[in-house]
């Protein structure tokens, strides 16, 4: 038998083109599964063949739990009998118990060999997966084999990829027979055996196909900085070059618009914005939210965002239809960009004075005057007016020293008690609640003031809500939250 099994595994190896380890493997789960059956409760069965000399060996075992732990007789044993049976064994390892060799008979075979043809399919699989992937090749061009509920599947020679509903263009009528090309992406290993996954909506796909109608890119003298797409309606790429004699829009354009138009084609008549990449953040905004005209653009660097100011003439067309234009200049640019006319930009800006005044004086105990004083020359925190540079402050005209150290001290004392109060606040705070990724002190306060002290009272809340309590953004207050609910999931995982 030990010589046969050895025989086996050769000829299934050459056959199939797979290392012998994987087919042993297979042979030793084949061997566990029909071993398995042997037993009218759950066991756990393991099967170890010899690689020289072809002898197998059964084992059933058991997971050595905690005392008080145990979930399932069948499967686990607590520590302090294991320790009687194995001295020195510790939580986390197997105790095992040796078992007769099977006799598969008849029905046992056929389920093996069943197991051992699956597993050497998906290795089989998995090298010609691995194949293609060392190849580099950031895009597959294949046939359609088959279409279904899920998607469609893509065969370039003895490579099958699936291309999920969802990472078709929409409105797209892909048929069998037709040729496609689409983004290498991950690997699914969680299905019947490996699936190399493809997409033709993901924004690295643009960029690819750009790459192969612009040799210039290819050559590297242009470069794609950034992508973003609505698919199948429109699309924005930024693209920048450090050589002065490449025009990289009209580059990426094409004679009468040959290259662009390719692409486009492809794409399913994707309308593509090609913009000038810029290191300068407002710059590239600007661009990016081509072809409206900007009058003015506020930076608010701790948000991460800007305030985008055009004429009415230009508003519908840079917030294009459904925000289509601005939520992908947004994506492109990595900025939150709130476009605003010119009556919307004063409204707010009176609104930002009002609130700082108010501010200065609430916390310091000055007038208007002197509040608007400090405004107008440049300071909207109390950390400003507190920790700025003693000599900016006593070269404003109506400040003499006596006064600008006044000013600082009561700022610095009206911090202070602010830094208390927050203390204060998040007393009640559960450490696993401060702990979380993202959270910070002056969010924990703030969100204790709303009642909300512990991961389940975060994770309870909706985006909206969280965002009434405190405007962190959507993708911030998104990450919060699934971070919150995250220690619901950890048994299913486990």
């Amino acid at each position: 038998m030990s010589r046969e099994v050895l025989l086996l595994v050769d000829a299934l190896g050459r056959e199939k083109n797979v290392p012998r380890e994987i087919v042993f493997e297979a042979l030793e789960d084949a061997l566990a599964s029909a071993t398995k059956k042997r037993f009218p409760e759950d066991a756990d069965v393991r099967v170890a063949i010899d690689r020289e000399t072809g002898e197998s060996e059964s084992f059933r075992r058991w997971l050595v739990v905690p005392d008080g732990e145990l979930e399932d007789h069948d499967l686990q044993i607590i520590v302090s009998e294991a320790q009687k049976r194995a001295p020195g064994v510790e939580v986390g390892e197997y105790i095992e118990e040796e078992l007769e060799p099977a006799e598969l008979g008849r029905i046992g075979a056929q389920a093996a060999k069943q197991v051992i043809l699956q597993r050497i399919r998906d290795a089989e699989r998995e090298q010609i997966i691995d194949d293609f992937l060392q190849r580099g090749e950031p895009i597959l061009s294949g046939t359609i084999k088959r279409v279904d509920r899920e998607g469609a599947v893509v065969e370039a020679g003895k490579l099958e990829a699936r291309l999920p509903r969802d990472q078709m263009i929409p409105k797209e009528n892909l048929r069998v027979g037709d040729r496609v090309r689409a983004f290498v992406g991950t690997v699914n290993r969680e299905g019947r055996g490996p699936q190399l996954m493809l997409s033709r909506t993901a924004p690295d796909f643009i960029k690819h196909l750009f790459a192969i109608e612009v040799p210039e890119i290819e050559q590297g003298l242009l470069e794609i900085k950034a992508a973003a797409r609505d698919p199948g309606v429109r699309a924005k790429i930024a693209v920048f070059t450090r050589d002065r004699r490449i025009d990289p829009i009209g580059t990426c354009v094409g004679v009468r618009g040959s290259r662009v138009q390719a692409v486009n084609a492809e794409l399913g008549g994707e309308r593509v914005d090609i913009v000038l990449w810029s290191e300068d953040p407002a710059q590239f905004v600007i661009g990016a939210l081509a072809p409206a005209n900007v009058s003015s653009i506020v930076v608010d660097e701790d948000k991460h965002s800007m305030d985008v100011v055009v004429d009415e003439d230009n508003l519908a067309l840079a917030i294009g239809t459904g925000g289509r234009n601005v939520r992908l200049a947004s994506e492109l640019t990595g900025w939150h960009i709130n476009i605003m006319s010119a009556d919307e930009a004063a409204s707010k800006s009176d609104e930002e004075r009002n609130s700082v005044r108010t501010l200065f004086m609430d916390k310091l105990d000055v007038d208007e005057e002197v509040a608007d004083l400090l405004i107008d020359e440049g300071f909207s925190t109390l950390e400003e007016v507190a920790y700025v540079p003693i000599n900016e402050m006593i070269e404003i005209e109506s400040f003499d020293e006596e006064t600008v150290n006044e000013l600082r001290t009561r700022a610095r004392n009206a911090l202070l008690t602010e830094a208390i109060a927050t203390e204060e606040q998040i007393t009640s705070t559960e450490q696993d609640l401060l702990s979380l990724e993202g959270m910070d002190h002056e969010l924990a306060a703030t969100l204790a003031q709303a009642k909300v002290l512990t991961l389940d009272e975060l994770a309870e809340l909706a985006v909206d809500e969280l965002l009434e309590i405190v405007d962190i953004g959507e993708e911030r207050a998104k990450t919060l939250i699934m971070g919150a609910r995250a220690h619901w999931f950890e048994g299913e995982d486990a």
